[in-house]
């Protein structure tokens, strides 16, 4: 399947980006979320996006369609965590199965690499086994499980951390 990376972007992508959280949202439990986002939501989280330097990565086809993105952002608020963030994949329905989820997350570490990072985390649903495979195959550690901190579609949900250290910043500095 040919495709490209290409780097989203609000007007080409949101809404895009918005069906494949909604269907995330509607009907799995790869977003611990009940309700759908608005394109309101989606001007914020572009906006969060630029103004904390993530990348936003998009796999398109051919003829231009957005088959699959991913992005990274803060791990946690506090100071000392600015050399780790916590990712996120997600590949359209209809183009699972083909890779699509791999060229995303290799390239989200290429990214947080040049952006001096040393960490990269995923949370992931205790029974996504796909995206937990994906994430060991790309060599990230299961770091730690938080038994029922969700619950969705009447079950309780574990959580599960998988961690990928990074050889990045050479010269790490407090402040």
């Amino acid at each position: 399947m040919e495709h490209r990376v290409v780097e989203c972007t609000f007007e080409r992508h949101a809404a895009s980006i918005l069906d494949i959280f909604n269907d995330a949202i509607l009907t799995s439990t790869a977003l611990y979320d009940y309700k759908p986002r608005s394109t309101e939501n989606m001007v914020a989280w572009f906006q969060a996006k630029a103004e904390g330097g993530f990348p936003v990565i998009g796999i398109e086809s051919e003829a231009g369609v957005l088959m699959a993105f991913g992005s990274y952002g803060s791990f946690r608020a506090w100071p000392a965590y600015k050399y780790s963030v916590e990712h996120s994949v997600y590949v359209h329905k209809a183009y699972r199965g083909k890779g699509l989820g791999r060229v995303v997350l290799e390239q989200l570490i290429a990214a947080a690499q040049k952006n001096d990072l040393h960490t990269i985390i995923g949370a992931i649903d205790a029974t996504n086994t796909a995206s937990i495979a994906l994430h060991e195959r790309l060599g990230f550690m299961h770091v730690g499980t938080l038994p029922q901190v969700g619950f969705k579609f009447g079950n309780w949900l574990d959580l599960v951390f998988y961690q990928l250290l990074l050889s990045t910043p050479r010269n790490p500095v407090d402040g």
